[in-house]
C-alpha cells in the first residue's frame, strides 16, 4: 500500500477532506505527514489519525455535520462527485457510510463511519462495503477489496 500511487493518492485525498472540513471547528489539530498501515484480519488500510481540540462554542455535533460525507464515501470534490454516484449507484444508500457513534451529557464523543453494514429484512441481507474508485483503478482489484471487506458479514450470516 505505501508503494501504490493510487491507495497513496486516495489516502491524501481523504485526510485532506478531514483537515478541510475540521479547520475551521478546532483551535489545534494534528494532521501526520505520513499515513500508518492499520492491518485487520481480512484486510488492510492505509490510516491516519487526526486529532483536534474543538474551539469554544464547536461541538462534536458540528463535527459530525461538518465531516459527512467525507471524500472516502463521497468522493472528491465532494458535491460534483456525489452527483456522479447517485446517477451511477442508481440506489439510495441509506445508513451506508452514514456517522455511527455516541454524545455524553458533556458534550464528548466517538464517531465512526458505517463503512460496512447490511440491511436485514426477514431471511435476506444487502451487504454494502465501499472500494476508493480512482483514476487508475483496477475494476477487478477494487472488486476483489470489496470482497475481503464483506467476507466478516458474511461469515457471520452464514453461521
Amino acid at each position: 500500500l505505501y508503494a501504490s500511487k493510487k491507495d497513496r493518492h486516495e489516502h491524501a485525498c481523504a485526510v485532506a477532506s478531514v483537515r478541510e472540513a475540521l479547520g475551521p471547528l478546532c483551535s489545534a489539530l494534528d494532521v501526520p505527514d505520513e499515513p500508518e498501515l492499520l492491518v485487520l484480519p481480512n484486510v488492510q488500510h492505509l490510516a491516519s489519525r487526526v486529532t483536534g481540540r474543538l474551539s469554544d462554542g464547536a461541538s462534536v455535533l458540528d463535527v459530525v455535520a461538518a465531516m459527512h460525507p467525507t471524500a472516502a464515501v463521497g468522493g472528491t470534490p465532494t458535491g460534483t462527485a456525489l452527483g456522479v454516484i447517485r446517477e451511477l449507484e442508481g440506489m439510495d444508500r441509506g445508513g451506508y457510510a452514514g456517522p455511527v457513534g455516541w454524545i455524553d451529557s458533556r458534550g464528548d464523543g466517538e464517531w465512526g463511519i458505517a463503512l460496512r453494514c447490511a440491511y436485514v429484512s426477514g431471511r435476506r441481507a444487502r451487504l454494502f462495503a465501499g472500494c476508493g474508485i480512482m483514476a487508475g483503478s483496477d475494476p477487478a482489484a477494487e472488486l476483489a477489496e470489496a470482497q475481503a471487506k464483506l467476507r466478516a458479514m458474511r461469515y457471520a450470516l452464514e453461521g
